[in-house]
């Protein structure tokens, strides 16, 4: 063997295999799809929470979030990672969490603020305890002290934290996923089993714990990034078995029974009491294991059904979701504030039915118009920012 092959083996090893840089569309989809799934079922007391996936299965809009986050997280930083070095990965990755952390202050500054205004100008002074801001009348410097160190949150700010935190350590376990994908795999199935078992958490202010645990939630942002860099190819194959496709189906038709059962008594006849007992309530917080069976089932159908190549992702239907998919972090922050505006209209105006579908198809079009409109402004930006790089 020559020097030269020896030398290229060595490349191989080294240096991880990365996925293609074409774009997929289906990760602009689906997440697009989990901006609209947020917003819906963050309408207090709404029959919009019916047209969300967390009446009809285990996981919901927000396990779809983070999954999709760590798949695009490792499909973008990876490569650069790999091409760029350590710390050019790492920075960029912490800059996209700085990022974060401000959309996250700015949106509670204002959501928050809107909240006070609201309750006190048109004396409706339960909106403060029903979103969770009644302390920043009691003690206002130690709550906004708290709400920057992502301890105090009100309702429905719980999702960005969560995101930044997993993205503040995620340069290590993508530095990790590269070169070590199924040992830190395992890792985080360990840690996760960890949390589950004792209760490991973060402090919420002025007391609880975090919504959404970090040491859990992390296996699916972790599991997404797994998929991205090796183990979608490998697992390519298997998961488009009969067998495969048969028992995710199979599991995504019980999930819907359990799930509905809640509702309609008509079902809880179909299940053994404590068979019942395993899945309702459902265990948000700690991410209950068949949370993420169910995802994983969905995927594994989403994946058979929808190819990458799939022309129908090319229909001019689908567009207003992908454009929210791309521009995620805009529309995920303006459908939290909308949907505090969806429930205060309904409460002052009406919560007829036909009132709750206008104001549903009011917040999505508002988000679907801020997403064209960061599209076009970045097209518009990015000729400027080349000239003004040339002129440095």
């Amino acid at each position: 063997m020559s020097a030269g092959e020896v030398q290229s083996g060595q490349d191989m090893k080294d240096h991880p295999t990365l996925p293609e840089r074409k774009r997929d569309l289906r990760l602009d989809l689906f997440r697009g799809l989990a901006n609209w799934l947020i917003f819906l079922g963050h309408i207090p007391d709404s029959l919009l929470a019916w047209f969300t996936t967390r009446n009809y299965g285990f996981s919901d809009g927000a396990d779809l979030f983070v999954f999709i986050s760590g798949y695009t997280a490792s499909l973008v930083y990876g490569r650069m990672m790999v091409e760029r070095g350590f710390m050019i990965g790492a920075t960029r990755l912490w800059k996209r969490g700085w990022q974060l952390y401000v959309a996250q202050l700015l949106l509670f500054l204002v959501y928050t603020g809107t909240i006070h205004y609201i309750a006190h100008g048109l004396d409706i002074p339960h909106l403060m305890d029903q979103f969770n801001v009644a302390g920043l009348m009691d003690d206002p410097v130690d709550t906004l002290v708290q709400a920057m160190l992502l301890r105090f949150k009100p309702l429905n700010l719980d999702v960005l934290p969560l995101y930044i935190v997993l993205m503040a350590v995620f340069p290590f376990a993508l530095w990790l996923l590269l070169y070590w994908p199924d040992a830190t795999m395992v890792g985080s199935f360990l840690l996760y089993v960890a949390a589950r078992q004792f209760d490991w958490d973060f402090t919420s202010y002025p007391n609880g714990v975090w919504y959404f645990n970090p040491f859990a939630w992390q296996l699916l942002f972790m599991l997404g990034g797994w998929l991205a860099l090796s183990g979608a190819q490998r697992l390519r194959m298997p998961a488009r078995s009969r067998p495969v496709l048969a028992l995710s189906v199979g599991f995504l038709v019980f999930a819907f029974a359990m799930t509905l059962s809640s509702s309609v008594p008509a079902l809880q006849s179909l299940f053994p009491g404590e068979l019942r007992a395993m899945f309702v309530p459902n265990d948000k917080t700690y991410l209950a294991p068949y949370r993420v069976a169910h995802l994983a089932a969905l995927v594994v159908v989403v994946a058979h059904f929808i190819p990458r190549d799939w022309p129908g992702l090319t229909w001019r239907g689908f567009d207003p979701l992908i454009r929210c998919g791309q521009q995620s972090l805009e529309v995920f922050c303006v459908g939290v504030f909308l949907s505090f505006v969806a429930h205060l209209v309904l409460i002052t105006v009406s919560d007829s039915i036909l009132a709750q579908l206008i104001v549903g198809a009011c917040g999505l079009s508002i988000m679907v118009a801020v997403a064209y409109y960061r599209s076009w402004s970045k097209q518009v930006d990015r000729p400027v920012l080349r000239s003004a790089a040339r002129a440095e």
